[in-house]
């Protein structure tokens, strides 16, 4: 088992400054990434709460509406909704479980197949566009930290599902 390795000390709560916390800009290229996917998953008839859920779907990812609530860490009501939606709109079916009648198995349609194979293609040309002009050895680099950053956080609550 590793050591936790020691806390680090590059920010001070007497002059904190969002415009030099990582952790800040992270969350506000986040944002902007989000934008951008959206602005591109638009041109698909395809919102942010509807391809997520698709795509996991489409690549086994999860298979119930509680798992795909864990998996996009949402609230199942949440989730129950947007399933709603999607069934509404012909995408996906439930399937209540043969085996245990408590279950019910979420299964894409062929309309959903069709709209979830396009996900991957938008995911890759937008986050190809936002690393033009990074050499392939900082693009490594830079998921190399946000790997560690992500176990970082993964310390924080270990009864939390890992990101």
């Amino acid at each position: 088992m590793s050591e936790k390795p020691p806390a680090a000390s590059f920010y001070s709560g007497d002059c904190y400054d969002p415009g030099t916390s990582i952790g800040y800009q992270i969350l506000q290229l986040g944002t902007l990434i989000r934008r951008e996917v959206d602005v591109r998953m638009a041109a698909h008839d395809l919102t942010d709460a509807q391809w997520k859920p698709l795509f996991m779907l489409s690549i086994g990812r999860a298979e119930t509406a509680h798992e795909l609530a864990r998996v996009l860490d949402c609230d199942a009501g949440a989730i129950t909704r947007m399933l709603d939606r999607l069934e509404a709109k012909g995408l996906l079916e439930r399937v209540r479980s043969e085996t245990d009648r408590r279950v019910v198995h979420l299964r894409l349609t062929d309309a959903g197949r069709t709209a979830a194979a396009v996900v991957p293609h938008v995911l890759a040309e937008a986050h190809n566009d936002l690393f033009a002009g990074f050499s392939h050895d900082e693009w490594m680099q830079l998921r190399d930290f946000i790997t560690r950053l992500i176990a970082n956080t993964n310390r924080f609550a270990p009864g939390r599902p890992a990101a």
